[in-house]
This record gives structure tokens, C-alpha cells and sequence, in this order.
């Protein structure tokens, strides 16, 4: 059954540092398009960062190029989000989410299976 765990949140201050995983559970982990997606108090949840792991094809949303890249480890079934230089903007919980074959569109609407999420806050 395919199913979907995030982890790695937690409390920093601006300018630091963490990195999310996200464990996938099911076959054909490959054949998948992977989304980080982040809800922030009062707002919509937004699509941040996605890979179609198919063929590597990536997306960053413009608030977090440069800052913010995603790792992937077949082996382990699990994507990575390395979060560098963060800011209290990018305070929310935090949602992993998985589709099948769906490029690197970071569209929430397109994810049919979804994490727990987890919390991530950046003190000024």
C-alpha cells in the first residue's frame, strides 16, 4: 500500500539550517513525481519544491531557488529537502506528497497521496 511519512522538522533560528525526509512505502519508487508543499498559518498550502524522479526534472518555486534543493536515495526510498539560509517567511508545516508520473508540476490539486506533514518554524 502505498503511503507517504515526512520527518525533520523542528525550531531554528533565521539563517540556519534542516533538512526533511520523506519515506515512501510502495513499489516503482522511480516512476513517481515527489512534492514539498507548505502550509502557513491562515494561508493556502503552496506548492514550494517537486521532482519527477522518472527523469530528475526539478522545480523551486522562486522564494526558495538558490536556498533549498531536494536529494533523492532510491535505495532508501526516500527524498530529501536540504532548507539552508532560512527566514521566518518560511515558517509553515511542511507536506510531502507523491503522484504518479506527473512531471515536476508543483500543483497540489495533481497529488493524490499525502503526508502527516511537519512542523517547521524560524525564529527572528
Amino acid at each position: 500500500q502505498l503511503a507517504v511519512a515526512e520527518s525533520g522538522g523542528g525550531l531554528v533560528h533565521t539563517g540556519g539550517s534542516l533538512r526533511l525526509s520523506c519515506v515512501i512505502s510502495g513499489d516503482a519508487f522511480d516512476t513517481y513525481s515527489i512534492g514539498w508543499f507548505r502550509q502557513a498559518p491562515g494561508k493556502e498550502r503552496e506548492g514550494v519544491s517537486c521532482i519527477d524522479l522518472s527523469d530528475g526534472e526539478t522545480y523551486y518555486g522562486d522564494a526558495v531557488k538558490d536556498r533549498f534543493t531536494i536529494e533523492r536515495d532510491n535505495a532508501k526510498k526516500t527524498v530529501y529537502r536540504q532548507m539552508n539560509s532560512l527566514v521566518p517567511e518560511d515558517t509553515g508545516v511542511y507536506y510531502c506528497a507523491i503522484v504518479l508520473a506527473a512531471g515536476a508540476q508543483c500543483v497540489v490539486d495533481l497529488f493524490d497521496h499525502w503526508g502527516q506533514g511537519t512542523q517547521v518554524t524560524v525564529s527572528s
